[in-house]
């Protein structure tokens, strides 16, 4: 496989990461509009479910980076 064609994937991969993020994101405030604004505790965990998936993305892209770097100097 050509070294455009892994870094083709890689870059679809990034941006498949890129969308759950942005999804998820959306979708949480879409449910957060719903939820009773005087029950903090629905609000911190809707606030914990996106963190959770912002962090996991995070270290998703470390993680393409270093396949990328392993791609291209090695």
């Amino acid at each position: 496989m050509s070294l455009t064609a892994k870094l083709a994937i890689v870059l679809a991969a990034f941006v498949a990461i890129l969308a759950i993020v942005i999804w998820m994101a959306f979708r949480e405030r879409k449910l957060g509009h719903r939820l009773d604004a005087s029950s903090p505790e629905a609000q911190q965990a809707s606030d914990a479910r996106v963190l959770a998936v912002i962090f996991g993305a995070i270290f998703g892209g470390m993680l393409l980076t270093v396949i990328v770097a392993y791609m291209v100097f090695l």
